[in-house]
């Protein structure tokens, strides 16, 4: 069994609800100039920390005339702690962190709360830390989608008591327990049930695709007959592509992803990716700037719902954003969207792929 999973507890109504411990944690007061400060984790895991959440944090607190820093820890431990370190001495008075580990991301959090500095946890929570808010997707049912999502590629191949590999997330990223929950509560009834056939199961250590390559590359020598992956991300399932690829075996392997990233959705059009979630970062940075703004002029941050950490033992004040199943057949909404521009997907081999699906 899995620990470490959030239970997610919905709430009767929206309400306000003012940051843990009153005045002395609310940005804004004591004559403090408000200014918020960003931290993401890194650039090599996903593509989206600086393709998305930074533009549309950029311009969310650019639009509302706030003074803001946003920088990346580059998946460095020590760079992230310096990187708090420094906006809290350039007098950050609302302090956003998408950590890295709960122990880094909980010394971040604890030394902006003895500054009397607000703080919110930004996609992931850090278990045991003292972040004021949490806003993120709802991250089992993510997991949910891709178990789904691949059960559903599965039956559509007619697969045969297929035999599953899972590559889970980084095992310090709480995001990743509670998605490897979700496609389990999916996946192992097929196991039990006979339908799918429980194969190797790894987790990938920082999310690192280059880990993950080697990873597939002994699962699919030790288990020749894997006949479908659930890979966590995008970046993860485009390392278990590019060894499919060497095998001959891409396309003939359901793969599934997360993130909508060109490269997943170029790679669902190939016919090498099943299907990715969807997750329009664009809302969950908008949630995320508009609680911080809040907090930075001395409000209260809306919430509707509450996470609970069970480390910390506490209910964690919440907005949760709903994630989205994509196959090759609805490709289209995430450039509808906008998240990602035809421009970008359609090149090369993949401008006639997209043209077959009405993506122009």
């Amino acid at each position: 069994m899995r620990k470490g999973l959030l239970a997610i507890t919905s709430v009767a109504a929206a309400a306000s609800l003012t940051a843990c411990g009153g005045a002395s944690l609310t940005a804004g007061s004591g004559g403090k100039k408000p200014k918020i400060g960003v931290i993401l984790p890194d650039s090599a895991s996903s593509a989206r920390w600086e393709g998305a959440d930074r533009p549309y944090l950029s311009n969310a607190f650019a639009s509302a005339g706030m003074d803001y820093d946003i920088e990346n820890a580059q998946g460095n431990k020590a760079k992230f702690q310096s990187i708090a370190d420094q906006m809290i001495a350039n007098g950050v008075t609302v302090l956003v962190i998408a950590n890295l580990d709960a122990a880094s991301g909980k010394a971040v959090l604890d030394e902006a709360k003895a500054h009397h500095v607000a703080t919110i946890d930004y996609d992931r929570l850090t278990l045991g830390g003292s972040a004021q808010f949490y806003v993120s997707f709802d991250n089992t049912e993510v997991g949910r989608l891709q178990g789904e999502g691949l059960a559903k590629c599965l039956g559509d191949m007619g697969a045969d008591h297929p035999v599953v590999a899972e590559l889970n997330g980084s095992p310090t990223d709480n995001n990743a327990t509670v998605f490897a929950a979700g496609y389990d509560n999916i996946l192992t009834p097929k196991y039990d049930s006979g339908d799918f056939v429980k194969g190797p199961n790894q987790w990938v250590p920082n999310w690192d695709n280059a880990q993950a390559k080697t990873i597939f590359e002994k699962m699919l020598a030790a288990h020749p007959d894997i006949g479908g992956v659930l890979a966590a991300n995008d970046g993860i399932a485009n390392s278990v592509i590019q060894v499919l690829r060497r095998a001959h075996r891409n396309g003939q392997v359901p793969v599934t992803g997360q993130d909508a990233t060109v490269q997943g959705l170029q790679n669902i059009l190939a016919g090498d990716q099943c299907m990715t979630v969807y997750k329009a970062v664009r809302k969950e940075a908008d949630a995320a700037a508009r609680l911080a703004i809040d907090l930075a002029k001395g409000r209260g941050g809306q919430t509707d719902t509450t996470v609970h950490d069970p480390v910390g033992n506490r209910d964690v004040p919440a907005v949760l954003e709903a994630p989205i199943s994509i196959f090759k057949d609805n490709v289209k909404q995430v450039i509808d969207d906008g998240y990602v521009t035809a421009t970008q997907l359609c090149v090369g081999p993949y401008a006639a792929m997209c043209a077959k699906e009405g993506i122009q």
